[in-house]
């Protein structure tokens, strides 16, 4: 198995976690030195890496490939937490070696963003109005 001490944190602002799925596959080496690969998706996503659903048992300080399958790249990442099962899959946190926002092709809400931003306050939705009942004549 290829894996690192799991590197210090920094205590600076990560940026904020978006709900989306995406697909993926992750290849990784077992314990015994056999290769695995897992189609599978995330759940969220983060300039820093995801959360995603896994079969594959793995370690805490794995390394691991994560390929976008629409995109088709690849970068390297290691387990950083690994949550207890649910249905045969674990919620695993990877996190890339390097940053690296563009991954997932989607634009990230700004670090400083919050509920309380200007540009929140525009997506808010009011509740629709009542759809009145049509009576037949």
């Amino acid at each position: 198995m290829t894996s690192i001490p799991t590197r210090q944190k920094k205590n600076t602002r990560r940026s904020h976690g978006v709900m989306l799925s995406i697909g993926i596959v992750i290849t990784g080496d077992r314990p015994i030195g056999h290769r695995f690969s897992e189609e599978t998706f995330t759940s969220v996503v983060n300039a820093q890496g995801a959360l995603i659903l896994l079969a594959e048992e793995v370690t805490r300080g794995q390394l691991v490939t994560i390929r976008n399958v629409k995109s088709g790249e690849e970068l390297q990442g290691e387990v950083v937490e690994i949550r207890e099962p649910h249905a045969g899959k674990s919620e695993v946190a990877v996190e890339f070696l390097e940053p690296s926002p563009r991954f997932w092709r989607i634009a990230f809400p700004p670090e400083d963003w919050s509920t309380r931003s200007p540009e929140a306050k525009g997506f808010v939705t009011q509740p629709a109005a009542p759809l009145k009942a049509r009576v037949p004549k």
